[in-house]
């Protein structure tokens, strides 16, 4: 595993929605979140770059969002979640999302390796969806303290 560190700042701001993962089910409460999102994106056809983003959270928050191409009305419900991380660590799996499970505790290890100390939040932003799940990319970030 090949875990960068990066000092350059990097800001999201995401439309979505939040929830807590019950019973820690990280995948499936943001499955739901993601889904919700993206009816609500459709129905109100707003302009998006197409990238599912996942933030997990202290105390079992997780938010499934998006970025827009621009601020959407307040009806649509969508919350906003604005993110600025100054350290992080980066790591690029391509595969099935089923392996995804192994990176998070691997990329952990190798950070702890490096000297840093994992802090959250931690995202996940999955690539544009492709048939071939060999070659579907999903970047995962730690931020570090």
């Amino acid at each position: 595993m090949n875990v960068e560190i990066i000092t350059k700042k990097l800001e999201l701001d995401l439309y979505g929605f939040s929830g807590i993962a019950t019973d820690r089910d990280y995948a499936g409460t943001a499955v739901k979140l993601m889904d919700k999102m993206w009816r609500v994106v459709r129905s109100n056809g707003l302009g998006n770059k197409g990238r599912n983003i996942w933030v997990y959270e202290n105390d079992h928050r997780v938010f499934a969002g998006v970025e827009l191409d621009s601020i959407p009305d307040s009806n649509t419900f969508l919350e906003r979640k604005s993110l600025a991380l100054t350290k992080y660590a980066y790591y690029k799996h391509v595969g099935p999302y089923g392996l995804l499970k192994q990176v998070g505790p691997l990329m952990n290890d190798e950070i702890k390796q490096q000297g840093f100390e994992v802090v959250f939040p931690h995202i996940e932003i999955y690539g544009h969806w492709t048939n071939d799940e060999n070659k579907l990319e999903t970047e995962s970030l730690r931020s570090l303290k």
